[in-house]
């Protein structure tokens, strides 16, 4: 700052000194740090790595450096940026698990895939690789163009050659300000052979190219589960994602006893943290299939997961540990990128495709003119040369008597101001016969390069041609060996597996026992009375309920909801009663109306006190959340009263006026909630008990240890809503059928 400006206060809207410094940081970002090059596909950091690699002369053939070295270098001449963030992309950029083509070939401890850090920069060392030798390709024929560095002492590429695809090959993530990228790696022969049919045909769609390269290829493997529809909408649009999990195997054991063997993981997750999320799950109970999990990982990588039993299906415990944990990942794709013209868009894969292939074309262009201007300098100097070796006395007694030489031999000779510098440059033992000979073959060699040069640049097909020959080396050179095999296989989108929650319990018979007040246990087993169970004072068996533990329980209430209960949740330890309003959100004031199994395809009658009722099928009664699912509505005052299996043809209905109507259980709507209609008509009292029977069977009913049955019903026969007449001789006083 000048000392005239120093102290200098000027006085701006905040709102405009905000914005203009926020832009200016937001384009930093987007521009210097966060966004790759659709060109050579990196950011900012790693090109200025690279570089800088390339002027240490780390080539793949060289001897390792420091990445001390390599960071100072960084840091002092192209990146003004922190040491460690530096550090942590070259690190990045020579991880085999990171980087689908590793750019830096590094030695020592580089981290792992369990999440471990790196060593410090003073203990590793690096050099290039092959893949960045060949984004290196041609710098130094003037292929690209170069810039000031920060501090304007040095120079520096704006971007690489990029004779690699490195853009889809390696992928690339960031955040920007207001923008971000997330491109997945791919197989680089795949790219190549999708380039190569692009520049063959230029109107090629994104499903001719996925032909040719259908999906990501990961590091780390693992297998591609996303509808094919999905990928080429995403690849069309330059937006979308994948769904990539782990790649198993099942593994027998022992007495039928078997273990899944996991050996890739997905991209990007830490295998440590994996272990530990899943071992967090199995002890919040979150994984009733999973037994035990062990990690076995040498140098490759092998998880051991057991299952709690050798009866459960293994796709059902994968598929249980795919939607809980990390073995199942959604990378995004975001294609957003910088363009030639260094703007940011989001492209599609036939244009980012195109603009790597154009930048291959001028890359050719350029380092096919810098060749030949330096033919064409070359030639001039051997013409030089030519032309004085006829006269060789000549040239050395002007060499010998003048104190300028270059004046008198460029008039002696016609010979231009380079070619007398050249020839006053040449050592004395080439001035031989011989040397004339091997001028005229270079010559007539470079003569046939220059006009094979002038013929590339003065016909495009022909430009095409030779790039695709380029595609084609690289493809063959990456595209084989561990290094280029496809690691990610493609399966498209799995099949649904539903992981029903029966199975992640062991099926054994068990006896429900609800008390009458309310509180409910189960025992092992089934039972045949409750007698040898402790109740608390003034309280007793109500209901025993024989099921299993894979039933689910129907819980119907006098407010006229219907609750879901498992059977395995219920409290099996020994006197461990719960009450029910801590299972079923009831309130203080509702009661149990029954308890019992709700089995898929049967229908139950539910009727409230006023004798108001309807059939309704198990399915309705099926509630998913805790506070139940309101079925029978009920008025103000009163309350749901039975729910009673609907398997016969006739109901019988009886009051606590001792009132008993018979009548075809046709007339009874099935509905799935309501009110209902009235089944019996009370002038004093309320419905006692109903059940719903064959007729032809008769009626049975319980009275003290003895059962009654009724086959003459006409008296009591009637329509729905009558009132009914005095139940038969022998009735139970209790108005309970039993």
């Amino acid at each position: 700052m000048p000392d005239d400006n120093a102290g200098h206060i000027e006085d701006a809207p905040l709102a405009d000194a905000l914005s203009e410094r926020y832009l200016a940081y937001a384009l930093s970002t987007i521009m210097s740090r966060s966004l790759p090059d659709v060109r050579d596909g990196l950011k900012p950091v790693h090109r200025r790595l690279i570089f800088a690699m390339h002027q240490l002369r780390l080539d793949p053939t060289a001897g390792f450096k420091k990445c001390a070295r390599v960071v100072g270098d960084v840091m002092g001449k192209f990146h003004p940026h922190g040491d460690a963030s530096i550090y942590d992309a070259l690190v990045r950029l020579a991880q085999d698990f990171a980087s689908r083509y590793p750019l830096v070939d590094g030695q020592g401890n580089f981290g792992n895939i369990d999440g471990d850090n790196p060593a410090a920069m003073r203990y590793t060392e690096a050099r290039l690789t092959e893949v960045a030798r060949a984004l290196l390709a041609g710098i130094d024929d003037d292929a690209i163009d170069f810039r000031a560095t920060y501090d304007g002492n040095e120079e520096e590429p704006v971007v690489l050659p990029g004779g690699f695809p490195n853009l889809l090959a390696n992928g690339s993530a960031g955040i920007a300000v207001g923008m971000a990228t997330s491109i997945p790696p791919h197989n680089a022969g795949e790219v190549c052979s999708a380039a190569i049919a692009l520049v063959k045909n230029p109107a090629a769609t994104t499903a001719e190219l996925l032909a040719h390269m259908p999906g990501p290829d990961f590091p780390t493997g693992g297998v591609l589960v996303e509808d094919a529809g999905a990928i080429a909408a995403a690849y069309e649009t330059g937006r979308g994602g994948f769904r990539v999990r782990a790649k198993w195997a099942e593994e027998p054991g022992k007495h039928g006893t078997w273990a899944i063997v996991v050996t890739e993981i997905p991209y990007q997750v830490q295998k440590a943290k994996l272990i530990e999320q899943m071992a967090q799950l199995l002890e919040d109970k979150k994984l009733p299939l999973l037994g035990d999990v062990r990690d076995e990982s040498t140098e490759t990588v092998r998880l051991v997961l057991e299952p709690k039993s050798k009866n459960i299906a293994p796709t059902m415990l994968m598929e249980s540990l795919f939607r809980a944990t990390a073995l199942e990942q959604r990378f995004p794709l975001n294609m957003n990128v910088l363009a030639a013209d260094r703007t940011p868009r989001v492209m599609g894969l036939r244009e980012v495709l195109r603009h790597w292939l154009d930048h291959r074309h001028e890359v050719l262009v350029r380092r096919t003119r810098h060749r030949l201007a330096a033919i064409e300098k070359r030639l001039e100097i051997l013409d030089g040369f030519l032309a004085v070796f006829l006269n060789l006395d000549e040239v050395i007694r002007i060499i010998r008597n003048e104190d300028e030489p270059k004046p008198p031999l460029m008039a002696t000779f016609s010979l231009t101001d380079a070619q007398a510098e050249a020839i006053l440059n040449m050592r004395l033992r080439s001035l031989r016969r011989l040397e004339e000979i091997e001028i005229r073959k270079e010559r007539e060699a470079l003569g046939k390069e220059r006009d094979g040069i002038t013929t590339l640049l003065g016909d495009e097909k022909l430009r095409w041609k030779r790039i695709v020959g380029e595609i084609e080396d690289t493809r063959k050179k990456f595209a084989g060996g561990p290094l280029g095999t496809r690691r990610t296989e493609i399966a498209g989108a799995p099949a649904v597996i539903v992981v029903s929650e029966e199975a992640f319990v062991e099926r054994e018979p068990i006896t429900v026992i609800l008390s009458q007040q309310g509180w409910v246990r189960a025992m092992r087993g089934v039972r045949a009375d409750a007698n040898d169970q402790k109740f608390k004072e003034g309280d007793g068996p109500r209901l025993l309920l024989p099921c299993e533990t894979t039933d689910r329980l129907c819980l119907f209430a006098s407010n006229g909801r219907a609750y879901t209960l498992r059977a395995a949740d219920l409290p099996r330890g020994r006197n461990d009663w719960q009450p029910m309003r801590l299972l079923a959100d009831l309130a203080n004031d509702d009661t149990v109306v029954t308890l019992f199994v709700a089995r898929e395809g049967e229908r139950y009658l539910v009727v409230s006190a006023s004798g108001r009722g309807f059939v309704v099928k198990a399915e309705d009664l099926a509630a998913e959340k805790r506070t139940g699912k309101q079925v029978l509505n009920v008025r103000e005052g009163e309350a749901a009263m039975l729910c009673v299996p609907a398997e016969g043809d006739h109901v019988a209905i009886v009051g606590t006026n001792r009132k008993l109507l018979v009548f075809p259980l046709e007339q009874v709507p099935e509905l799935a909630r309501g009110t209902g209609v009235a089944l019996q008509r009370y002038k004093d009292g309320t419905v006692a008990d109903a059940k719903v029977f064959r007729i032809a069977d008769g009626l049975t009913w319980k009275s003290g240890e003895r059962t009654r049955t009724e086959t003459n019903l006409r008296d009591w026969l009637g329509e729905r809503a009558q009132a009914g007449r005095l139940p038969p001789s022998g009735f139970p006083k209790t108005n309970k059928f039993g």
